[in-house]
């Protein structure tokens, strides 16, 4: 019993707050699916990302400094905090500004960049992976293998790996797709406590709104 209690403490993510900013090993861009967070949680707290007129597909979650195994958050740097012209400004990818000041907060300070660069590479890490026009052209909600949304993106961005991107779900819906990315922004293998796909056969898919 110790031992497998042992072994299920190693196999678990590392959270090592206030670790010093700027060291890491790559990063994890999240793209959510934003029909699906809304569905879950985005509508109950009336959520502008919800908004049917902003058309959100897949958003930004954030880009996170990641080590081979777990990652670093709530850094401690002596960086200014973004001003809320900046985080308004990133809503256009990022759903809310609310969502862009967390992600400051939680995983930005571990960047090493000040505020201004951290949203200027979150927004170049975005541009650089193409998001699959297919599922814009969904009508109504459907159930997929989760194995259907990595597919496509590997389809539609050929310098990736199956190692480089994981999906992810919750509460039987797509969640995310993870893709992993060196500090200039290359395809990069994802550690293991990251490339942990979903697998469902039927998972949920909500159309853009």
């Amino acid at each position: 019993m110790r031992a497998a209690l042992i072994w299920l403490l190693l196999a678990l993510p590392v959270w090592a707050g206030n670790d010093r900013a700027g060291t890491f090993d790559y990063y994890v861009m999240a793209l959510s699916w934003s029909p699906n967070w809304c569905a879950l949680e985005g509508d109950a707290r009336h959520s502008p990302q919800c908004d049917t007129s902003k058309d959100h597909g897949w958003i930004l979650h954030g880009l996170w400094p990641q080590y081979h195994r777990g990652y670093p958050s709530y850094c401690n740097t002596a960086e200014r905090p973004p001003s809320q012209g900046m985080t308004a400004q990133m809503a256009d990818i990022m759903g809310t500004s609310g969502l862009a000041w967390h992600q400051w907060k939680k995983h930005g300070t571990c960047s090493g960049l000040s505020a201004a660069d951290y949203y200027a590479l979150s927004r170049a890490a975005f541009a650089t992976v193409v998001r699959p026009p297919v599922f814009r052209k969904i009508t109504k909600r459907m159930k997929l293998p989760a194995s259907v949304i990595e597919a496509a993106f590997l389809q539609a961005n050929p310098g990736f790996e199956r190692d480089g991107i994981t999906i992810t779900c919750r509460d039987g819906m797509i969640q995310e797709a993870r893709i992993c990315l060196s500090r200039d922004l290359k395809p990069v293998p994802c550690g293991q406590d990251v490339v942990r796909d979903c697998r469902m056969k039927d998972a949920i898919f909500d159309p853009v709104r």
